[in-house]
């Protein structure tokens, strides 16, 4: 059987004093210790007073424990004891086996002890009575559906983010042209979100600090559904602004709040798949999106307002959900409300038996308390601590190459930069879903591996075949810039009178230059020979050859992309780089970030490394369009590429691996090793008091 006491230490062997009948190194267990001593001649208590000898309960040392074989196993030969059958003993697990601290040992009596059943592991804890008590098997107990209702809900604020993202790829193609919005307005459209979500994560570690994780995800589901509303009713490219900010203030709400709910709910075996869900409803998000815009692309005039209204409705549906959901155990615990979080406990574990884990919280809480200070002094504390401030380095770090990486320039602007390789706005729409799609299936698939092969391989392999794909994209850029289109200066367009067409004609040199500028076309019937022409839609020019009405009807006109017969790897570069990133890029920043703070800093060290991210997602958002114009398109991915491969380095030298250790634990990732002593010690003065030492007379120090 297993036995668990509450600080881990090595195990070899286990001394007892009757060798006779017991293995060696062993003790057997005897259910009526007081006839023993009876039979003995020695009585249960010769030191007298009322405490029970601590020749009953005998202090576990490292030498003290080995595996029992079933053939070690003999026949007691006290006429109290039982037989032990080889089917009720179990190997103990290193893992199993923790301190005993001082407070948890109790006098032992006859009717304490009872029979322990196969399967079964006792433990001690100071809230508890004497008597043993169930708690789950060796084996990960099954995982009550409440636990993946809360989950769902929960990451509904993921969905909500990647709605967000995917639907403006679809919707600017016809927002553009709706409001003949410059670049600097498409810029400012699409990034408004992302700024608004910036100052909101920076303000979501307090809020989730002050008034609960369960409260603040309710304040950003209503938040980002007005804000939905909003833009499906726009009047003007300023009020659509508007909406597109009050969204963003929802979105980075929920950025901070959700991975830190999932991570303080979550049993440890699951923690790292219910936690990647937040990821997943994101890719989700993004994925349904894309459908939604595609679809509505043949809405003439309105189309778009649809796609960004439909935002709405899966904040109300989080909003209703939430309602009857319960608070983070850590954060009832840290406000005192230790029998609520007892209750929480048992609902989303599905057994009775959380004593043990909710002493660690309770241990935990404490120790924040402890340490913790307010406001600005609290950023302080977390600077000077020295495990704290490499642990948010770390965090900062990870979100900040996440971006960097340039992935949301590709959801985003999808349909923008598939346009930019030489599709139509047309087939640009529905070959965003393509990438999205994939972007789903791969963040499936790392909810069922991250913990079976941990974090940091998931992250680092990810980050590989990011790279690669931003390779492809960069090349196959560049491969259509040097053997795409090209204007022949040499042609002269006139209007209808014969007259010399200025405007655009007269201004561009090069085919790239020429789709950028909204109001201009590319007009060829050889792509390497074409000409710029003032455009009237996205079809014909507003004059010149191209104006539907000239002698030459095989002329072709293109709108916001040149003609190449290199488009294909442009679009699979981009097809690799988010089915690459999604396993692990995608999730594994957000899922090591709520794991990594001590709970004190938790709040504030996940809002910082939140705002890191989405202040990195404003610049790039913001200035994307200005830097395919300023250092070309290819000119960007490779920009993008040279950032990921100094990621990977710092994935390399600095990430931590946090597969399968509890949240307290993780915190010790971070500590030199005098920190961790101290810790250990300071735990182990708290545990046993050296005014209080306890009697051993028979064990080997």
């Amino acid at each position: 059987m297993r036995f668990l006491f509450t600080e881990q230490t090595p195990v070899d062997q286990m001394e007892g004093d009757n060798t006779s009948a017991s293995p060696p190194g062993s003790r057997p267990v005897d259910k009526h210790p007081g006839k023993q001593d009876e039979q003995s001649g020695t009585g249960d208590n010769e030191d007298g007073g009322d405490s029970q000898r601590f020749d009953d309960v005998h202090k576990v040392l490292p030498d003290d424990v080995r595996e029992l074989q079933p053939d070690d196993v003999q026949k007691a030969q006290s006429d109290n004891a039982e037989k032990v059958k080889p089917g009720d003993v179990q190997e103990v697990k290193s893992g199993d086996v923790q301190e005993v601290k001082h407070d948890d040992v109790q006098k032992v009596t006859a009717e304490d002890v009872k029979k322990i059943q196969p399967g079964v592991i006792t433990t001690a804890d100071k809230t508890d009575s004497p008597t043993l008590r169930e708690s789950p098997q060796s084996s990960p107990p099954s995982t009550p559906m409440f636990m993946f209702a809360l989950t769902f809900f929960a990451t509904l604020g993921g969905f909500l983010m990647g709605y967000d993202i995917g639907i403006m790829s679809g919707s600017m193609l016809y927002v553009q042209p709706h409001f003949n919005l410059s670049t600097v307005w498409t810029e400012a459209i699409v990034s408004g979100a992302v700024g608004a979500a910036a100052v909101s994560s920076m303000l979501g570690g307090w809020l989730t600090d002050l008034i609960g994780r369960r409260k603040s995800l309710l304040v950003g589901s209503v938040i980002f559904s007005i804000g939905g509303l909003i833009m499906g009713a726009a009047p003007s490219q300023e009020a659509l602004l508007v909406g597109r900010i009050v969204c963003g203030l929802g979105i980075g709400q929920a950025s901070v709040v959700v991975p830190v709910y999932m991570a303080e709910t979550s049993p440890l075996h699951l923690r790292g798949r219910l936690t990647t869900m937040w990821q997943m409803l994101i890719n989700l998000g993004v994925l349904i999106s894309s459908l939604i815009a595609a679809s509505f692309s043949y809405v003439h005039h309105h189309g778009w307002r649809y796609m960004l209204g439909l935002s709405a409705l899966p904040g109300v549906v989080q909003f209703v959900g939430f309602l009857f959901m319960p608070e983070s155990p850590r954060w009832l615990v840290d406000k005192g409300h230790v029998d609520e979080a007892r209750q929480v406990l048992v609902r989303l574990r599905g057994y009775s038996d959380v004593g043990d884990e909710l002493h660690e919280i309770k241990k935990s809480v404490e120790e924040a308390k402890a340490s913790t200070q307010g406001g600005f002094k609290l950023l302080v504390q977390i600077v000077n601590t020295p495990h704290v401030r490499r642990a948010l380095i770390v965090g900062m770090g990870l979100l900040f190459f996440q971006q960097w990486c340039g992935i949301n320039t590709a959801i985003y602007y999808s349909g923008t930069v598939l346009k930019m390789a030489g599709f139509p706005a047309r087939w640009a729409v529905w070959l965003a879903v393509v990438p999205n799609a994939l972007l789903f299936l791969a963040g499936i698939s790392s909810m069922f591996i991250v913990d079976r092969i941990g974090r940091r391989p998931l992250l680092i392999w990810s980050m590989i075949g990011t790279i690669v794909g931003l390779v492809v994209i960069a090349i196959g850029f560049q491969v259509s810039t040097e053997s795409g289109a090209t204007l022949n200066t040499t042609i002269v367009e006139t209007f209808d009178n014969g007259s010399i067409i200025q405007r655009c004609h007269s201004q561009y040199t090069s085919c790239d230059k020429c789709v950028k500028d909204i109001e201009c076309g590319f007009c060829y019937n050889d792509v390497s020979s074409g000409s710029c022409l003032p455009s009237a839609n996205e079809e014909r020019s507003l004059y010149g050859r191209c104006n539907g009405t000239s002698d030459n009807p095989d002329m072709t006109f293109t709108y916001e992309y040149c003609p190449s017969d290199y488009s294909w790897i442009a679009a699979l570069g981009i097809a690799l780089f988010v089915f690459l990133f999604s396993p692990g890029m995608a999730p594994m920043p957000w899922t090591i970030n709520a794991e990594i703070y001590p709970l004190w800093a938790r709040g504030t060290c996940t809002s910082i490394a939140a705002t890191c991210a989405w202040t990195s997602n404003l610049i790039i958002s913001f200035t994307f369009l200005s830097m395919t114009e300023a250092i070309t398109t290819h000119g960007t991915f490779w920009m993008f590429t040279a950032l990921s491969v100094l990621g990977l380095l710092f994935f390399v030298w600095l990430v931590p691996e946090t597969k399968g250790k509890s949240l307290e634990q993780v915190e010790e990732l971070f500590m030199s090793p005098a920190q961790l002593q101290h810790r250990r010690s300071t735990w182990a003065e708290i545990a046993c008091p050296r005014d209080e030492p306890v009697k051993d007379t028979d064990s080997k120090l």
